[in-house]
């Protein structure tokens, strides 16, 4: 009788404990929601009035960024934004699954581990650190690029793409190979003893598994990638442009560090329209990468 009655007590504590923590990741939850529709409120209120007192076409396609002149055309910026983002990933996505590959399923603990702990640090390391870094050796590199084609020296559009892959690398590589190594052994002894190569195995069984967390890690770099000032800012000459590989460009992100200080009235207004239009071009990103990955698993299933 006593047995019973502790049992039924330890069931007690047990559900309670149970609810408890229910409830705690309930709010949990619910706090994330709520900071998410918080800071989409925010933007669109501090965002859209520049945008409606400009025009929504003057302001999206408009080639001309002149605040002294009232002109505040982002199509340059925006344009420059999606080569530097898209060709830093279409660049570092291979190599970061091919790095992930090769310390996930080629190399021993005893080799792989150091080469983890660098890649870790790496992805810690401040932006501003690989911005100088991108100043000191890679525009010098370009210099010479620059003049054999016949144009002014200085920062460029492919200093920022080079510094944005250096930089987006890291996450990559360690979320992809965390993905990899989640994936069951047996995938792999299954391919092997239909009788495929061990490469052929990775390549076609376990990287297909793990293909959600390397989007993940695609999803992170791409928010990495669109949203980085700093670095940018210091290898891409800052001019407000149509962009060119080996001409100088500003970026989306870097228009609103550069310019916040003396910025006030319509153009302080208008640098919240720039924010506004970051916040929904990564909102759509996001949301068409994750509408991809959802279709390719409900096809396999």
């Amino acid at each position: 009788m006593t047995d019973n009655i502790s049992i039924i007590g330890s069931n007690k504590s047990k559900n309670a404990v149970e609810k408890s923590m229910n409830i705690i990741f309930f709010v949990c939850g619910l706090a994330a929601v709520v900071c998410v529709i918080c800071m989409t409120v925010y933007m669109i209120i501090s965002g859209w009035p520049a945008i409606a007192k400009i025009g929504v076409f003057r302001f999206l396609f408009g080639q001309v960024w002149s605040p002294e002149n009232s002109e505040f055309g982002i199509f340059p910026m925006i344009l420059a934004s999606f080569i530097a983002t898209f060709s830093a990933i279409f660049l570092a996505l291979p190599v970061g699954v091919l790095v992930a590959v090769f310390l996930a399923k080629l190399t021993p603990k005893r080799v792989s581990a150091p080469f983890r702990t660098l890649i870790d640090l790496l992805a810690g390391i401040p932006s501003v650190v690989y911005g100088l870094l991108g100043a000191i050796l890679i525009v010098p590199l370009i210099f010479k690029l620059q003049t054999a084609a016949g144009l002014p020296q200085g920062g460029s559009l492919l200093a920022a793409v080079i510094i944005l892959v250096i930089m987006i690398l890291p996450t990559i590589i360690s979320v992809s190979e965390t993905a990899i190594r989640a994936v069951p052994k047996q995938y792999e002894d299954a391919s092997l003893a239909l009788g495929s190569t061990k490469l052929q195995s990775i390549f076609r069984a376990t990287v297909p598994a793990a293909k959600s967390g390397i989007v993940a890690g695609m999803v992170l770099g791409v928010g990495r990638a669109i949203g980085e000032a700093m670095a940018v800012m210091m290898v891409a000459g800052n001019a407000a442009i149509m962009p060119e590989f080996l001409k100088p460009v500003r970026l989306l992100t870097a228009s609103i560090p550069i310019e916040w200080a003396y910025s006030s009235g319509l153009h302080r207004e208008a640098l919240y329209g720039i924010g506004l239009v970051l916040f929904i071009f990564i909102m759509i990103i996001n949301i068409s990468l994750n509408t991809v990955l959802k279709k390719g698993g409900e096809l396999r299933g």
